[in-house]
């Protein structure tokens, strides 16, 4: 099984998707690091060598930023906004949508479960 950034790689799975299981690497980039390497496309994780694990995990080291590093500075440029008390910032902090979305309808993914209003009826 093959250990990258403090993940466990499926080791049944083809390489481009099994890069994705790292947090920060989308398919495009697991694409540019395999062809960087000259992996084929097609090879599956289990048949890598420990090697090519190797050169995996140092090109992801010095060229991407991944896993904990990345959930950290994302959590950093949140709190940022937050402390600023920028519009972005009390959207985050009162749980609604950032990027200009509907409230009025629709939102339940960050509003969360509906509260129904008591005495409402016709």
């Amino acid at each position: 099984m093959a250990r990258i950034a403090g993940v466990n790689l499926p080791t049944n799975k083809r390489v481009i998707i099994a890069l994705t299981y790292i947090h920060g690497i989308g398919r495009t980039t697991a694409i540019q690091i395999a062809d960087k390497l000259g992996i084929d496309h097609t090879r599956r994780v289990q048949d890598l060598t420990d090697a090519e694990v190797v050169q995996i995990r140092e090109t992801i080291d010095e060229n991407h930023q991944v896993e904990g590093d990345l959930r950290r500075d994302t959590a950093m440029n949140i709190k940022r906004l937050m402390d600023l008390r920028s519009y972005r910032g009390l959207r985050h902090r009162n749980g609604l949508p950032v990027r200009g979305q509907r409230t009025h309808t629709n939102a339940r993914t960050r509003k969360g479960k509906a509260k129904p209003i008591a005495g409402k009826k016709k």
